[in-house]
């Protein structure tokens, strides 16, 4: 175990410290839920999010930015999206010592400021779609417990999307996207995840429809880690945003819109680390290969061990394999202890019977060894990153498949929902499905995808006993 962390099994106390120590997020900000970012936090996410902004760009989406400040009058067009975050949102009310004429609200989300413009922005059929994302900082006033990159006041990657479209079934379509797009994200990232439809009474303010995907955190708790909504055209119609149809009519545009916050980022360390720090797959690492020298050798053979280092991390960079080459004073254990905090998915260490040997031992993040010659080093190293990304990947996998258990009372969901997903039958009324939250003293997630009746032996309703209509999730949640 890493000096000082506390084991992973005492999560809350696990995360503070990791976050501390592996230089993610620094807490000590003198704001409560405001934090900054270290250098090797703020570099893993860029790894994190390039891919999430190259998936919005392969599919269509123009990248935007849009104001912070958004104007009352703005934000109460859309009555039931604001009703929504009316305990959320701070508000802008001096420029100086003078009082606004208009309060200005510090953007929750997007839909009211973007739409406005999209009335600006499309006149006919041959605009649509329109399909735009942006990287943003967004604020919610939180007044529970705050936990970094989980819940927070200043959200400071919170990515979403919006989009319009001609017809109610192109926007049906476009949430499928989403969806798809997140599940090729998370894969990516091999942190495995549930897509429910949420409840109606648990949906996006304003929205038609809302899914979700969840994870399960190591404290049996599950993180929503993104969101895809269906608006039809309850924003369209609040902000006029209409087209001229093929055939010489009006009709206003049909909308969506998804998020991903940097919870993105609190997965990957939940899901994936253990007791000696992060575990990272190779494709985001900001180092993906330590290169440690362990000279214990006279001075000339010091020497060669060194220059033999600095010529790996040269040739492995040209490979575009993110290497570095680690020469300081410190002893070899420590060195070790400092890459496996950081998640490294990769060791190669040289000593003398390495020198000798003509190759480098190599040690990946879970302690698996094995050796590559000086020769074959860049083919080596590539397949041991992409066989740890595999493993890694498979390991999550099949820890939440094992935490979904089917259960038909309520005593069986109670046990079930303190360390993962209790799978129960309702049918479908909104009463008996509040009741079912208030009974087992958890959320319902929703139906999920990939399950269904057939699939299971539930056949009545938790709460009821009545036939069941469908299967959904109940589960903590943050």
């Amino acid at each position: 175990m890493a000096d000082d962390l506390p084991p992973k099994e005492e999560f809350s106390d696990w995360y503070n410290e990791l976050l501390f120590q592996a230089e993610i997020m620094d807490v000590r900000y003198p704001a409560k839920g405001v934090y900054v970012w270290f250098p090797f936090g703020y570099d893993l996410r860029n790894h994190v999010y390039d891919r999430l902004k190259t998936l919005h760009d392969e599919t269509g989406h123009d990248e935007v930015d849009f104001p912070v400040l958004i104007p009352e009058g703005i934000l109460a067009k859309e009555g039931e999206h604001i009703a929504g975050f009316e305990d959320e949102v701070f508000w802008v009310t001096h420029g100086g010592r003078k009082e606004l004429d208009e309060r200005m609200a510090l953007r929750p989300t997007s839909e009211t400021p973007m739409y406005t413009m999209f009335d600006l922005w499309i006149r006919s059929h041959t605009d649509l779609p329109l399909k735009v994302y942006q990287v943003v900082n967004i604020w919610r006033s939180e007044t529970e417990h705050t936990r970094p990159l989980i819940r927070l006041r200043e959200i400071t990657g919170f990515k979403e999307a919006h989009t319009a479209h001609a017809s109610y079934d192109e926007a049906v379509e476009q949430v499928e996207t989403a969806l798809s797009l997140y599940e090729e994200f998370y894969d990516f990232l091999g942190v495995p995840y549930v897509i429910t439809e949420r409840p109606e009474w648990d949906k996006f303010p304003g929205a038609d429809y809302t899914y979700a995907v969840d994870t399960l955190m190591p404290d049996g708790k599950a993180l929503q880690i993104g969101t895809a909504h269906n608006l039809g055209q309850n924003f369209s119609e609040a902000f006029e945003v209409d087209f001229e149809t093929a055939d010489g009519d009006h009709d206003h545009v049909y909308q969506t819109s998804y998020g991903v916050s940097e919870r993105c980022i609190a997965a990957v360390m939940g899901v994936h680390g253990d007791d000696n720090g992060l575990v990272l797959p190779g494709e985001i690492a900001p180092t993906q290969v330590a290169v440690v020298p362990i000279p214990f050798g006279d001075d000339e053979e010091n020497a060669e061990i060194m220059e033999t280092c600095e010529e790996m991390v040269e040739e492995l960079e040209e490979a575009g394999i993110r290497a570095e080459f680690d020469d300081s004073d410190d002893n070899p254990g420590a060195k070790y202890y400092r890459w496996e905090l950081k998640g490294t998915p990769l060791r190669a260490e040289v000593g003398p019977r390495d020198l000798e040997d003509g190759s480098a031992k190599l040690v990946n993040r879970l302690g698996d060894e094995s050796d590559a010659s000086f020769d074959e080093i860049v083919g080596v190293v590539q397949d041991e990153l992409d066989a740890l990304s595999d493993e890694i990947r498979t390991r999550a996998a099949d820890d939440l498949d094992a935490s979904i258990v089917e259960c038909t009372s309520y005593d069986e969901a109670k046990e079930v929902v303190g360390d993962g997903f209790a799978l129960v039958g309702w049918n479908g009324d909104e009463d008996a499905g509040k009741r079912i939250e208030d009974e087992v003293g958890v959320d319902m997630l929703g139906e999920p995808r990939g399950y269904s009746l057939d699939d299971t032996e539930i056949n009545e309703c938790i709460q009821t006993g009545e036939d069941a209509e469908k299967v959904v999730l109940l589960a903590n949640t943050y």
